[in-house]
Parts: structure tokens; C-alpha cells; sequence
């Protein structure tokens, strides 16, 4: 397939780091998505919103195969990786471990903070100085000072806002180049939902970061595209199946979006 060279984002031209052509996805025989076609850009947040059931969270375990644990799960379209059809030769682990995921609610092992970061390092074979990586990794998710006395306590011991922090540097740990966020602060509050949108922020600079939300206000707070996802007219079964109604950078989308269904998610009055 053509490779998405560029999109636009912050009214200039971005490099492509995943991509997405006429995808479908099913499950079983339930049509979840019909013919997506996107192009997110390199070292933006790029934010999936729209109403409960049309597909957000799919779309985004396209992007690292997790999908493929699901059963009767199936797909039809391209997804690119670096413009690399990722349904070819990669190897799922590998594409993991490139595409990190970080899940609506913390999920920390029930091990000790240091070696919740260590963890996924240590089975893919990492040689360095492994504390120094475990402190790096916390550095970078503004977790460190937090912690830095207590690494040999359990992760479990941690708030919620503090467990999903200690995800997220598990989840640096394994150096990727893409974090997915499936909902990551809806479990969280209003203080440590803060602290992880300055931490996306932060992590932009290093990292594409692509995030499904509920909260119309956090998508426009932190993301640089924003992707607007509807459920189109019932099919003759009943089920409404995911279709993307606009893609375009986020403040554009907010204050002039081209579709009339987006205007009508974003001001309330659907969805």
C-alpha cells in the first residue's frame, strides 16, 4: 500500500508513525468497524472520542495486535507501522513491545515497584544497569520522588493515580516509540488526572501517544488531533457499527468541525 508520508497537525506537516486504510473489524459476525482510514502523526497526541460503542477502544488494540487475543475477532483493511503492514512478518511480542498500552484501570503486579518496572525489561533480555533503567523510567513518569524510598514496597500499596503512573514507566521501561491509553485517568481523580495529562504532555516530546476518552474536555486539553468516531444508522439486525465521522487537528475540530455529527457529539446533543 502507499505510504502516509505526512498529515497535518498543528497546522504543519507530521511524519507518520501508524496508519490505518479502509480497515473493518469484526467479531464474530458483528461488524465493530467499517473502513477507518487514518494517519496518526509522529510525537503528537492524537485523542479517539465519540459515544460508548463505536469503536474507540477497538481501533486502538488494532494498533498492537491486541485484538488477536480476542476470539472470532477479525479484521479487512490495511494497519501500518512505520509504513509496515503490520499483519505481515512482525512478530506480535515485537510489535508490543514497539507499541506499549497502558489500560483504563491500573493493573500493577502484585510485586514490588522496582521490579514492576524491571519486569517487562527483564524478559525481553535487557543487559544494562537495570536500576538505573527502573529510576529512569519513574524519573520519566513523574513517579520517582514519589517513590524513590519505598522501591521494595508492593506496587499495590500505591494510589490509583500512583499506580497508573507506575504503568506507565513499566510501560517506558520497555523503551517503545508508541503508548497507547485506553481511558488511562477515568479511574482517576481530578488531581491525578491532572498529573498524568502534564505527564502525556511531557512524554509527546519522546513518545506518539494515541488515548481513548470519554471526557471531551481532556481530549482538548491534552491531545494535538482528535479523531471523532459515530455509530451509523442501524443495520437490519439492530447493531449500529463504529464509522469515523472527522479527523482533524484538535482545536480545529472543537471550534469548526466539518461534520455535522461531530458538531452534534461535541456540543451534547447526541451521544
Amino acid at each position: 500500500m502507499d505510504r502516509p508520508a505526512a498529515t497535518v497537525a498543528s497546522g504543519r506537516l507530521d511524519p507518520v508513525v501508524l496508519a490505518t486504510k479502509a480497515l473493518s473489524v469484526w467479531y464474530g459476525s458483528t461488524l465493530a468497524l467499517r473502513e477507518i482510514t487514518i494517519a496518526i502523526p509522529r510525537n503528537k497526541i492524537t485523542a479517539l472520542i465519540g459515544p460508548s460503542g463505536c469503536g474507540k477502544s477497538t481501533l486502538l488494540r488494532c494498533f498492537n495486535r491486541m485484538n488477536d487475543l480476542i476470539q472470532g475477532a477479525r479484521m479487512k483493511g490495511d494497519v501500518t507501522f512505520d509504513g509496515e503492514l503490520i499483519s505481515g512478518e512482525i512478530d506480535p511480542v515485537v510489535l508490543r513491545r514497539r507499541i506499549g498500552m497502558v489500560f483504563q484501570k491500573p493493573n500493577p503486579f502484585p510485586k514490588s515497584i522496582y521490579n514492576n518496572v524491571a519486569w517487562g525489561a527483564r524478559i525481553n533480555g535487557y543487559r544494562g544497569d537495570m536500576d538505573d533503567l527502573v529510576e529512569r523510567s519513574l524519573r520519566r513518569a513523574a513517579l520517582w520522588d514519589e517513590v524513590k524510598n519505598k522501591l521494595h514496597h508492593s506496587g499495590l500499596d500505591l494510589s490509583g493515580g500512583q499506580q497508573q503512573r507506575l504503568c506507565i514507566a513499566r510501560t517506558l521501561a520497555v523503551e517503545p516509540e508508541v503508548i497507547l491509553m485506553d481511558e488511562p485517568c477515568s479511574a482517576l481523580d481530578p488531581i491525578s488526572t491532572a498529573r498524568v495529562e502534564d505527564l502525556m504532555d511531557d512524554l509527546k516530546n519522546d513518545y506518539t501517544i494515541v488515548i481513548v476518552t470519554h471526557n471531551m474536555q481532556q481530549a482538548r486539553r491534552v491531545s494535538d488531533m482528535t479523531a471523532c468516531l459515530m455509530l451509523d444508522e442501524a443495520a437490519s439486525d439492530g447493531h449500529r457499527t463504529g464509522i469515523l465521522a472527522e479527523f482533524s487537528p484538535t482545536d480545529l475540530l472543537f471550534t469548526n468541525p466539518k461534520d455535522p455529527r461531530t458538531e452534534a457529539y461535541i456540543t451534547g446533543r447526541i451521544g
